[in-house]
């Protein structure tokens, strides 16, 4: 079977038809069915294969209806002239904004739009008491810092973003961590010395956004005999918190989405908790990657 697609792939030389002989229009109508990555497998077979892969049609294709949004978090001469592959390839990597606090980026292979926010993009009760949190550096954070709770009796974390988000369906979740982590001799070690408090009452996340849709639920962050019992384990592992999803129908207006979670309950402190990130993305994303059809 090898020989034969050598065959087709080398065409007419051989005596036949090969796929060099395939006008370069009707590749391209193929390449807009298929993914990103197949897209540029693909482009190494011929310049037929080549001269489509690198068409502003196939890729326009690929792009989010308002991906000029996204461009104009950038300043003008870093597209300036870009093909649509190209533009492609630069909006797959994350586009800071805020500071530095947020990211956004598309999905290598559906081209969906995705966002993360760091701790430091988010308003936290008593995050400048060094009494309660510190900032830990970590290059397990795409931020590569996180915050990090030693105790505290009221607990709190708010957050908002206003985006232009393509029409989709979106989830949202926290990245928290029990236990503070390090590294000693070139192996991670966590210490536990100041996680307590979160198996006494659950902490509660929210999210609503500008058009009037809410979700909420709760979860109990540190269930050490329960997890234990069924082989699971929460604490030393960095744990995403579905808060709940929202839809979107139209890039404008921009949608505007507040999330929280909190444990306000003062009759008990809690601690040693880290604090990574928010990040939104496609509903079924993240299943889709579990069972290994996205990478």
């Amino acid at each position: 079977m090898g020989a034969s697609l050598s065959n087709l792939t080398e065409g007419a030389g051989m005596g036949g038809p090969g796929l060099g002989d395939i006008p370069e229009s009707c590749v391209a109508c193929v390449f807009m069915y298929l993914t990103p990555p197949e897209i540029c497998n693909l482009a190494r077979l011929n310049r037929a294969f080549r001269g489509a892969a690198s068409s502003d049609s196939v890729w326009e294709n690929k792009l989010p209806s308002n991906y000029q949004d996204l461009l104009h978090i950038l300043p003008p001469d870093r597209y300036l002239n870009f093909s649509k592959k190209d533009i492609f390839a630069l909006l797959s990597r994350p586009l800071p904004f805020d500071d530095g606090n947020k990211e956004v980026w598309l999905d290598r292979v559906t081209g969906r739009v995705c966002m993360s926010i760091s701790a430091k993009g988010m308003s936290i009760t008593g995050i400048e008491d060094r009494r309660y949190w510190t900032w830990v550096p970590t290059e397990e954070s795409r931020f590569h810092v996180v915050a990090y709770l030693q105790q505290i009796w009221w607990f709190e974390v708010d957050g908002v973003v206003k985006f232009p988000f393509p029409a989709d369906i979106y989830a949202l979740y926290f990245r928290l961590h029990l236990g503070r982590f390090s590294k000693r001799l070139g192996r991670r070690v966590c210490n536990f010395d100041h996680t307590h408090g979160w198996d006494i009452k659950p902490v509660r996340f929210e999210l609503s956004t500008s058009d009037g849709q809410q979700a909420s639920c709760e979860f109990c962050l540190d269930e050490t005999e329960q997890d234990e019992a069924n082989g699971n384990q929460k604490r030393g592992c960095w744990i995403d918190y579905k808060v709940g999803e929202f839809i979107v129908t139209d890039s404008e207006p921009a949608t505007e989405v507040k999330f929280s979670m909190k444990q306000i309950d003062c009759t008990h402190s809690k601690g040693g908790l880290c604090v990574d990130s928010v990040f939104i993305i496609p509903s079924d994303l993240k299943d889709r990657k579990r069972r290994g059809i996205l990478k």
